[in-house]
């Protein structure tokens, strides 16, 4: 990519902890681009590697080996006040003594800007998050979501170059995380932000990336849109990662088709003669009449409101299988045929 059209770009970064010899780095010779006016979403389980990549994008940490460029200038040696960078914490770290009008100039204050000047735009900051007269209000008199919507304008306030999110959502019930997600999604957008955005959760990442990496053990596992993780992952790992997918073993055979017990899949054409493994994600089985399929008999079912997710016993194993259809609702031990649709099913290569 361009230089100038990176916001954010790592080069061979590495970061270990320590003088133990043979101790694993936290991050592992990664290299990555984001867009300039993009999210990107660093995702993974804990201790991948994500969060420590976020704290040297933002200078909180400074790499062992690489370099970090933001808005192609090297900064890996500078620290966060010369960044020009905005990071939001989990935690949100507001003031506790300080009201939202407080809280949201404090960082404009810091850097010089006249009183006046800092509350004109501090009160611009929080209207753009939806936060019109609460500017007087503590943030203990606030609920999460309000408290979220703080933190969210103090970040934006400084007009940073890179905006930067640590599990922005994690202390949220999911109806304000969905709402939160949706508005940071769209403030980005709107305003031409570049954001690394990091999370666990793959839904969240799905939702409001334009690219995401998936990290594992402090490598990169796989980087590109989510459609591309979530329908083509490139290993065994993502694609258990991504969605919950069930991986059965398999074998590309003549015509590259695979056997899925009695179910025939046609391999990519990039994947040649051998064994693989067969990603299939919980919503991709079609429940089908005894005898379409793979035979199968329910063991357990749980109704979510607007979905049944049932467990199969099968010649496979148990299937865990996501089911829309509230019309028909199966009954203990009913018999029925397993197939497969066109989305959620990829094969990989065994890691």
């Amino acid at each position: 990519m361009n230089p100038s059209t990176a916001g954010i770009e790592f080069r061979n970064v590495s970061k270990r902890y320590g003088d133990t010899p043979g101790a694993p780095p936290a991050v592992d010779g990664i290299s990555f681009t984001v867009p300039r006016g993009s999210l990107t979403t660093i995702l993974g389980p804990s201790g991948c590697g994500k969060t420590t990549t976020l704290r040297m994008i933002g200078g909180l940490e400074t790499p062992s080996a690489g370099t970090v460029f933001i808005n192609g200038v090297d900064v890996t040696h500078r620290g966060p006040a010369e960044r020009n960078v905005s990071m939001m914490f989990q935690s949100y770290a507001l003031f506790p003594h300080m009201n939202v009008l407080e809280n949201v100039s404090y960082g404009l204050k810091m850097s010089g800007r006249a009183r006046d000047a800092a509350r004109q735009r501090a009160v611009e900051a929080l209207a753009s998050v939806g936060l019109v007269d609460m500017d007087l209000r503590l943030p203990g008199e606030l609920s999460g979501g309000q408290q979220q919507r703080v933190a969210l304008a103090r970040a934006l306030v400084l007009e940073p170059e890179v905006l930067l999110f640590d599990e922005p959502l994690s202390n949220l019930d999911a109806r304000l995380r969905r709402e939160m997600r949706d508005e940071i999604r769209s403030l980005q957008q709107q305003l031409g932000l570049t954001v690394a955005y990091v999370t666990h959760d793959q839904n969240e990442a799905l939702a409001v990336s334009d690219q995401i990496i998936v990290m594992d053990r402090g490598a990169i596992a796989q980087c590109g849109s989510p459609q591309q993780l979530y329908e083509r992952p490139a290993s065994e790992f993502v694609a258990g990662f991504m969605g919950e997918a069930m991986l059965f073993p398999g074998y590309v055979g003549a015509g590259n088709q695979v056997a899925l017990g009695p179910l025939r899949l046609q391999s990519p054409p990039d994947i040649g003669p051998g064994a693989v493994k067969v990603a299939v994600r919980p919503e991709a089985w079609v429940v089908g009449p005894p005898g379409s399929g793979l035979n199968a008999r329910l063991s357990k079912a749980s109704y979510l409101g607007s979905v049944y997710e049932y467990t199969f016993q099968t010649e496979l194993g148990p299937i865990f299988v996501v089911s829309s259809d509230l019309e028909r609702v199966l009954t203990a031990q009913a018999d029925v045929g397993l197939s497969l649709a066109q989305h959620g099913v990829s094969i990989v290569c065994p890691s």
